[in-house]
């Protein structure tokens, strides 16, 4: 469809289907799915705030990491819900554009924490008689302020290299707007474009999984000369980080993949599920996943849920 670009006010999300019968079925599971992502992100922020006892570098990065799982499916799911609804699938170019700043500062935002969750647990495991030390408050609101501004920043430097770009087509292939879906309905060679993306895209997802794998190299290599018990407590810390990681990554790293080649030889259902993961998955998993597994959270959780009980 090719169209002028000073006609382009609108997008086309070309991946949905007709839901006919299915529509408020789709929408009560969405609905409920974001319901539990609200409840339970928010359940656990409020359990790290008001317990003393969690107030600890540890605890005030997973708290990090819930309230950007907040911010990132708040990003998609109000969306998700309305185009459920809609008979006409079409978004508006600036609700497009920021719907693209959610979704990619999200991502950002989740690697450095999860990058800064590692550091910290290599500190504890590795340097556990200097880890109060090297870990104090000051350095934590520092990492803090490291997890969540280059990100913003990065994706303010990002959008102004596409907002200018003369479309000649409106329709996406996705159930959500994205940075290079927007870019391959330039009008004119966006090299350029490609490039700064790519180099943005390396510095956001590479440069965290590099620290990562550089402080679980280091905890292996503590644990392999460690007893049994330094050996258990290390798995127990680092089991639920580790999950969190390879799921987020496995989600992420399949949303580049599509964005970048042609993925036409996978089901339409498949790719759109897929192209979610790496929004609903981790917001669903990590909240259940930390509370269950921490036992310092799971005993406050059972402490504050039995004293509104009584």
């Amino acid at each position: 469809m090719m169209i002028n670009s000073t006609q382009v006010s609108y997008f086309i999300l070309a991946a949905y289907f007709d839901f006919s019968l299915f529509t408020y079925f789709y929408f009560t599971t969405v609905m409920c799915l974001y319901i539990f992502i609200v409840g339970s992100n928010v359940f656990l922020i409020v359990v790290i705030c008001m317990n003393r006892s969690l107030h600890e570098p540890m605890y005030l990065f997973l708290c990090s990491l819930f309230v950007n799982e907040l911010y990132g499916s708040t990003g998609l799911f109000p969306f998700l819900l309305l185009q459920i609804l809609s008979d006409i699938h079409t978004v508006s170019k600036p609700v497009c554009f920021l719907q693209i700043f959610f979704v990619y500062s999200y991502g950002s935002v989740e690697y450095v924490n999860l990058a800064i969750m590692s550091y910290d647990r290599y500190l504890a495991i590795c340097f556990p008689l200097q880890y109060n030390t090297r870990m104090t408050s000051k350095r934590v609101a520092v990492f803090i302020a490291v997890i969540w501004l280059p990100a913003f920043l990065m994706k303010f430097l990002t959008l102004p290299s596409i907002l200018p770009l003369q479309l000649c087509g409106n329709i996406i292939n996705k159930v959500y707007c994205d940075n290079h879906s927007v870019v391959k309905l330039s009008c004119h060679d966006t090299t350029v474009n490609g490039i700064f993306g790519l180099l943005v895209t390396a510095v956001s997802v590479f440069g965290p999984l590099i620290l990562i794998l550089y402080t679980y190299i280091k905890i292996l290599k503590v644990c392999s000369a460690g007893c049994k018990e330094s050996r258990q407590k290390a798995v127990s810390t680092c089991t639920p980080h580790l999950i969190s990681l390879l799921n987020f990554t496995f989600g992420a790293c399949f949303e580049i993949l599509q964005s970048r080649f042609n993925m036409s030889g996978v089901p339409n259902a498949l790719r759109i599920f897929l192209s979610l993961y790496f929004l609903t998955c981790p917001p669903i998993l990590n909240p259940l996943m930390y509370g269950l597994k921490l036992s310092k959270i799971r005993v406050t959780c059972k402490s504050l849920i039995s004293n509104v009980g009584s």
